[in-house]
């Protein structure tokens, strides 16, 4: 009889497989090629190109509050995702478009929010990299912290919501419905950070990062000429018992 496969035993898998992986934030016209191939690629395999209806580029890449990443695994490009900075007063999102009256109630009680977009991976690599969702996904923890948002949103098909809930400790804000500029029935759900931070990040410690990473990812200073090529997951380093810089409490 096989042994069952433990919370631990995967969360520890994914910290030796961050050993090889490498963020990059995707800023430059050259970059930005890169990452409209691969979104092309992951949504006509999968049948979605419908669900990009502005383009696979479009102004929502290139806004001010917008993060762009690619993940390399072994310095090759094998997903991406898109991460809005939302706030009262910058309500540009992936999600205000299909639930816009759910947005602004979130907003208008004057919540902070991540909200993460155009998750894409490479189909030729999903099968045998199934940890890819969760490392792409990462960014949007590593948000959170260093936003000191109050949620995690997630934009998705109603399938996909168990995945949330389990993972992520997600709660449904507006249950599987038509979104009228996408054609299909999504879900749009949300992390309370604030509530189960630290739960999440005791169970897949993976997530956390220290405050350098934070920087690096997120950082935009009037005075920061270049990104930074390639940023290093700092799970790794951050000393046992400890959460790097804790999500807001």
């Amino acid at each position: 009889m096989s042994t069952p496969v433990t919370t631990s035993d995967f969360s520890n898998k994914l910290l030796e497989i961050l050993d090889h992986v490498e963020y990059r934030r995707i800023e430059s016209n050259e970059d930005m090629v890169e990452i409209e191939r691969l979104r092309y690629k992951a949504y006509k395999a999968r049948d979605t190109l419908a669900l990009a209806p502005k383009g696979l580029l479009d102004a929502s890449d290139f806004d001010s509050h917008a993060h762009v990443f690619g993940l390399y695994y072994y310095g090759e490009l094998v997903s991406t995702i898109r991460l809005h900075y939302v706030t009262p007063e910058h309500r540009v999102s992936q999600s205000a478009g299909a639930f816009p009256e759910a947005m602004d109630a979130l907003l208008d009680a004057g919540l902070t929010l991540i909200d993460p977009a155009r998750f894409a991976a490479d189909p030729e690599l999903t099968v045998d990299l199934p940890w890819l969702p969760y490392l792409t996904l990462r960014p949007s923890i590593v948000a959170a912290a260093y936003f000191r948002a109050d949620r995690v949103l997630q934009f998705c098909r109603p399938p996909h919501a168990a995945f949330y809930k389990r993972v992520f400790y997600a709660d449904t804000i507006v249950p599987g419905r038509l979104a009228k500029n996408y054609g299909i029935d999504m879900t749009l759900m949300a992390t309370n950070v604030i509530e189960v931070g630290r739960k999440l990040l005791t169970r897949y410690p993976f997530f956390i990062s220290s405050a350098s990473e934070q920087r690096l990812m997120f950082s935009r200073k009037p005075d920061d000429t270049l990104p930074p090529l390639t940023i290093i997951p700092t799970a790794r380093f951050v000393p046992e018992g400890e959460f790097g810089t804790d999500l807001p409490l």
